[in-house]
């Protein structure tokens, strides 16, 4: 969806992206707005390995080549940033965006969060 019929490389100036810190890992999305995959990108694919894809550098350097490569390509300005999970890379990403040149339009948490839940566990009897 990123390239246009005659080949060339669309111009995005607005877009969202869409960080999920999970313990585990950092994954980055940045999207059009209609929601097409313009370039994507995580901790692990940016040569982390193990316990150090958990961090909040390994966010930062993730989210820096994802932006960059935005910004270069199909010279996005401006984006919605939409931020899910409880890891270390949520603050840490929020900065790089911010230090890469990208203006933050708007910051949504969409942590999904349980109005109730499952039912709890019957009482201990001992």
């Amino acid at each position: 969806m990123a390239k246009s019929k005659k080949g060339g490389t669309k111009v995005v100036k607005t877009g969202k992206i869409y960080i999920s810190a999970s313990f585990n890992n950092t994954l980055i999305t940045i999207t059009d707005e209609e929601g097409a995959t313009i370039c994507w990108g995580s901790s692990g694919k940016s040569g982390f390995k193990g316990t150090r894809k958990a961090t909040p550098y390994a966010a930062t350097l993730a989210v820096e080549q994802v932006v960059r490569k935005a910004v270069e390509e199909y010279g996005m300005s401006d984006a919605a940033v939409y931020i899910k999970g409880p890891g270390p890379g949520r603050e840490a990403s929020l900065r790089a965006i911010k230090a890469a040149g990208i203006k933050i339009n708007m910051i949504a948490d969409v942590t999904p969060m349980p109005h109730d839940g499952p039912r709890p566990k019957k009482k201990r009897r001992v």
